[in-house]
């Protein structure tokens, strides 16, 4: 099995498998695991989230590592889920965008999205620029989510930082683009029993390196969500007014 990107395309042999996605400048990375056995792991790139989603129809569960879940309004700095973790993360806190509202989410520009985003919270507060560049992201998950009712039981919203602080046991001493920070993450995910051979080498054309390790603990988070052990924070969690879940899973 293999997801697009320089290793080929994907077959749709997919049961058994489960995926971590996180968005990179070419699109999404893809990293797929398997639930079980011996079959080998694989990384990939697919420029579009519902091409993805077509192409891997069985997968036993997907971790993305975007906003699932847009409530009408908000209530102090972001949605419940980046309330519920963010304390969690210590200097590395910044690393959890505060998601405005739909209507800022789906605005046609950066000044809507504002007006909106003013108009729907409290206290008002506008949107960032590095928040904006997500919606179109957002978007895309959220549009898959509303018109597959069978995808959306299977896939849940993680955050990679929040990941890498459960697997440390404490807040992560660096920056996760520097190399002390980078080395660091994949040690962390070696020590979680990740095959070495996904954690070598030259992430795909359009990738970075942190990307590559961001899509791999989008993937335990997935793996441990098909198992039954993945939790939501907050738990209980609030749903969107079309029943999507607005928690981050870990």
């Amino acid at each position: 099995m293999l997801a697009r990107g320089e290793t080929g395309e994907a077959d749709g042999n997919d049961a058994g498998f489960v995926a971590g996605l996180d968005g990179c400048p070419a699109g999404w990375i893809v990293a797929l695991l398997p639930l079980a056995g011996d079959a080998p792991g694989r990384i990939g790139l697919w420029t579009d989230f519902a091409g993805f989603i077509t192409a891997q129809p069985r997968l036993a569960a997907i971790a993305v590592d975007m906003p699932i879940g847009l409530p009408d309004w908000i209530a102090g700095p972001g949605r419940a889920a980046e309330q519920a973790v963010r304390g969690r993360l210590g200097a590395r806190q910044s690393s959890v965008f505060s998601i405005p509202a739909r209507a800022a989410v789906e605005a046609a520009d950066y000044a809507s999205a504002c007006r909106a985003a003013l108009a729907t919270s409290t206290p008002p507060r506008k949107v960032s620029k590095q928040g904006f560049n997500l919606f179109p992201r957002i978007r895309e998950v959220d549009a898959a989510l509303r018109a597959d009712p069978g995808l959306a039981a299977r896939a849940v919203e993680t955050h990679p930082e929040v990941v890498f602080r459960a697997l440390a046991g404490a807040p992560l001493a660096h920056p996760k683009k520097t190399a002390a920070g980078l080395a660091e993450r994949r040690a962390l995910l070696a020590a979680a029993g990740l095959p070495p051979a996904l954690l070598v080498g030259t992430p795909p054309a359009g990738a970075a390196e942190n990307d590559r390790l961001d899509a791999l603990a989008c993937a335990l988070t997935a793996l441990r969500h098909a198992r039954g052990e993945a939790r939501p924070n907050p738990d209980p969690f609030p749903r969107d007014r079309h029943g999507l879940p607005i928690a981050i899973w870990v």
